[in-house]
């Protein structure tokens, strides 16, 4: 799969005195959005200490031969689950460092966990199955979004001060397939875009 160079728009607008929502809309040059695109977000450039939780499932399905979602986001120590949704069997596994595992063979309706602990990504593919491709974003911050099919991710509540941050992509051809962007979040009303091109390439 190719995609065209990616537009990335980032707009802070503030909510409260005390913290900001941040949107991002990820488009290509023609205007068409881009999904399952992760923005990660540093409060002063720095990890969230404590734990952290998100609102949806840790857990990628396998349905009509595929991942599904085809990109989820964890935090670092998450267990996540495999259900095997289909009529086949699969073998998950994942090369990536720090996260390699290996699910072996099981049938519908079962279902597998692992636990995720090194910040980066674990890509998945199915040792049975080679079209079967998914991403796992393991992140090291509370606030991290993904974006939907309108090519839009939102972060709510952020903090006062300056922000760094990361877009990631499977496909965009960058050290780690990310780009890093500083920006401020500002008190009232305040809006600030920042527009950066990012080129296309594989997993």
């Amino acid at each position: 799969m190719k995609i065209a160079p990616i537009l990335f728009v980032a707009t802070i607008l503030t909510g409260s005195a005390h913290a900001a929502d941040l949107t991002v809309s990820v488009r290509g040059p023609d205007g068409k959005p881009v999904s399952d695109a992760v923005v990660t977000v540093y409060p002063n450039g720095q990890p969230t200490r404590g734990p952290i939780k998100f609102d949806w499932p840790y857990r990628v399905a396998q349905r009509n031969i595929q991942f599904t979602p085809f990109v989820l986001i964890v935090p670092a120590g998450a267990e996540v689950s495999f259900p095997n949704l289909d009529k086949v069997r699969h073998h998950v596994y994942s090369f990536s460092d720090g996260n390699k595992f290996e699910l072996k063979l099981y049938g519908r309706e079962e279902s597998r966990s692992v636990r995720l602990s090194a910040v980066g990504v674990a890509a998945i593919g199915c040792n049975i199955h080679d079209q079967m491709v998914g991403f796992i974003k393991v992140v090291d911050t509370a606030y991290a979004a993904k974006s939907d099919a309108g090519g839009v991710a939102v972060i709510h509540g952020l903090p006062d001060g300056p922000v760094v941050a990361k877009v990631w992509h499977p496909y965009l051809r960058a050290p780690k397939n990310e780009k890093t962007l500083a920006l401020t979040a500002v008190r009232g009303a305040a809006r600030e875009t920042a527009t950066i091109e990012l080129r296309p390439g594989g997993h």
